[in-house]
C-alpha cells in the first residue's frame, strides 16, 4: 500500500540562482561567498523553519550550480520533487556588491536562464502530484523573467482558483527586470485571485487601474475589488494590515541592523505561518514583524530564518548567554 502524500501548506515558484557575497568592490577582486538566493525559496525556507511543509517549482540549470540550489533547499525541508532541470539554459548567478555599510549593489545574470524559461507544465505537475496545497506565494519577479515564467504564474493563478488554493502575491517591484508599466499590466490581471496582497507603500499603485482616483485609497480600493487582506510593507516604520474589519499598524522592533536583504521574504514567511496557524491579524502582523527583524540582524539573504522555537529570542536582553 503506497503512503499518503503529506499535505502541502505552501506552493511557490520562481527562481533560485547562485550568490556570490562580496566583501568589497567586485573590480577588485577578493574572495566571494557562495550561497544560493531568490525571493520565493527564501520564503520556502523560512516558512519550512517554522515548521510548515513548503513545495517549490522552479526551473535549474542541468549543471553544478542548480545542483547547490537543490541540494540547498533539500537540506533545509523544502519539497523540490516539483523542480525540474533544463539542460538548455544555465542556472542564474547573483552578485552582491557591498560599497558602503548600508548600502549592496546588487548585479544579476540571469537572461536566458533556466528559470526564465520555467513552464506551465511543470507547475501543473506541481499542483497535481500531491494533495493541493493551502497557499500559494507568487512574487511579482517571477513574471518578468520571461513569456514562459509569466505564463507558469497565470496557470498558477488558474489552477489554486480550481483547487481552493488561497493566493498571496507579494509585488516585489524589481525595475532591473521591467518597467513599471510592464509590472502594472500584468499584475492588474492578477488581483481577482488574490487573497493576500502584500506590498511596500510605493508597490501598491501597480495594482490599481491606470489614471484612478484610489490612488489616494488604494488598500480601500483592492479590498473592495476582492482581495482579503492588504499588508503594506513600511520598513523602520514596521507593518499595517487592512482587512474589511479595518487596519492594524505594528510598529518595526528594534534590531541592530546588518544587512536588510532577504528582510521582505522573511516577513512575508512569518505572515504566512501564522495565517497557516490560524492565527489573528495581529498575531500574523507579529511573526511577520519578528521574522523580518531576523533577517535584518543576521547576513544573507535566508540564513538567519528563525525556528519557531527561537522566535522569542528578540525578547531577550543584550548580552544574554542562553546554556
Amino acid at each position: 500500500m503506497s503512503a499518503t502524500p503529506a499535505p502541502c501548506h505552501v506552493l511557490t515558484l520562481g527562481e533560485t540562482m547562485v550568490a556570490l557575497r562580496g566583501s568589497g568592490p567586485l573590480k577588485l577582486g577578493g574572495s566571494m561567498e557562495v550561497s544560493v538566493a531568490g525571493a520565493e525559496s527564501n520564503v520556502a525556507i523560512g516558512l519550512s523553519r517554522l515548521g510548515h511543509t513548503v513545495r517549490w517549482a522552479g526551473a535549474v540549470g542541468d549543471d553544478e550550480a542548480g545542483e547547490l540550489v537543490l541540494r540547498t533547499l533539500r537540506a533545509e525541508g523544502v519539497d523540490v520533487t516539483a523542480a525540474t532541470r533544463d539542460p538548455g539554459a544555465p542556472t542564474g548567478l547573483l552578485l552582491f556588491e557591498p560599497r558602503l555599510p548600508d548600502v549592496t549593489r546588487v548585479h544579476y545574470y540571469r537572461a536566458g536562464s533556466a528559470g526564465s524559461r520555467l513552464t506551465p507544465a511543470a507547475v501543473e505537475a506541481a499542483f497535481t502530484t500531491a494533495p493541493p496545497p493551502r497557499v500559494l506565494h507568487l512574487t511579482g519577479i517571477t513574471p518578468a523573467l520571461g513569456p514562459t515564467a509569466a505564463e507558469s504564474c497565470r496557470r498558477a493563478l488558474r489552477l489554486a482558483r480550481d483547487h481552493g488554493t488561497q493566493v498571496c502575491l507579494d509585488v516585489n517591484f524589481r525595475s532591473r527586470l521591467w518597467s513599471t508599466e510592464q509590472a502594472a499590466t500584468e499584475l492588474r490581471e492578477w488581483i481577482p485571485y488574490v487573497d493576500v496582497l502584500i506590498a511596500s507603500d510605493d508597490e501598491l499603485p501597480l495594482c490599481l487601474p491606470p489614471h484612478t482616483a484610489a490612488a489616494t485609497a488604494p488598500e480601500k480600493f483592492l479590498l473592495d475589488r476582492g482581495v482579503r487582506e492588504v499588508v503594506t510593507k513600511l520598513g523602520a516604520a514596521g507593518a499595517t494590515a487592512h482587512t474589511a474589519e479595518g487596519e492594524l499598524h505594528s510598529p518595526a522592533r528594534e534590531v541592530r541592523a546588518v544587512d536588510a536583504v532577504g528582510a521582505g521574504d522573511a516577513f512575508v514567511a512569518g505572515y504566512l505561518s501564522a495565517l497557516l496557524d490560524d492565527a489573528d491579524i495581529a498575531t500574523r502582523l507579529d511573526r511577520a514583524i519578528t521574522t523580518g527583524a531576523f533577517a535584518v540582524a543576521t547576513h544573507g539573504d535566508w540564513e538567519g530564518a528563525p525556528t519557531r522555537t527561537e522566535l522569542g529570542l528578540l525578547g531577550a536582553a543584550g548580552g544574554t548567554v542562553l546554556r
